[in-house]
């Protein structure tokens, strides 16, 4: 058994600049006033600078930090083995990570 998760998580009013950028991307509310954008392959192209190494690539991520912190969190698990990373931008600066 396994998984695979990519998105990012923040308040709604940064995902919410993130969402005209393509089509199938939607926002699911949490808790604590957290909103999660999956990961989707054409958002993951509008929002990266292609050949970039991740997360050091998510420019529009850092951009949308104006608005309040931005996470962008990555896990993929299979059989107990895997691996999970995350970086957190707040006003357009790395705040946290890349960590892996």
């Amino acid at each position: 058994m396994g998984y695979y998760l990519q998105a990012v998580v923040a308040t709604h009013p940064p995902l919410s600049k993130l969402i005209g950028v393509t089509d199938d991307a939607h926002i699911v509310p949490l808790a604590q006033h957290l909103s999660l954008l999956p990961m989707t392959d054409a958002l993951f192209d509008a929002v990266t600078i292609a050949g970039a190494p991740r997360p050091s690539g998510f420019r529009k991520l850092a951009d949308c930090s104006t608005d309040g912190p931005v996470a962008y969190i990555e896990a993929e698990y299979f059989g107990g083995a895997g691996s999970q990373n995350a970086q957190v931008w707040d006003g357009r600066h790395v705040a946290l990570g890349p960590l892996p």
